[in-house]
């Protein structure tokens, strides 16, 4: 177990509020940022990565979407586009899966 830091876990404030606020309870990225067991802190409060796991856009669901604070996985694809120059959804790109939960006290 490390501890990493939020901030490149997870890369936006929308995303570390949706966090703390118990909304995102995962991110998909382009290359994995952390290890099962690894914690980050957010404003004090302690998270745990407990699943990482190599994955590709096209098993994305809509309740990944959901999971990442997203409505649905068209808002997802819509918001990868917006984030990113260039982006073309591949259903075969790879991606790594990182899902946490809050620590307890």
């Amino acid at each position: 177990m490390a501890d990493t830091d939020a901030d490149t876990l997870l890369p936006n404030g929308r995303m570390r509020e949706g966090a703390l606020a118990g909304d995102v309870t995962q991110i998909h990225r382009g290359h994995q940022y952390a290890e099962e067991g690894d914690r980050f802190e957010i404003e004090g409060e302690q998270f745990e990565v407990v699943e990482v796991q190599e994955r590709t856009l096209g098993d994305l669901t809509d309740e990944d979407a959901q999971a990442e604070g997203m409505r649905d996985l068209a808002q997802y694809r819509e918001m990868l586009n917006r984030a990113h120059d260039d982006f073309e959804w591949d259903d075969g790109s790879e991606v790594v899966l990182h899902r946490f939960e809050e620590v307890e006290p």
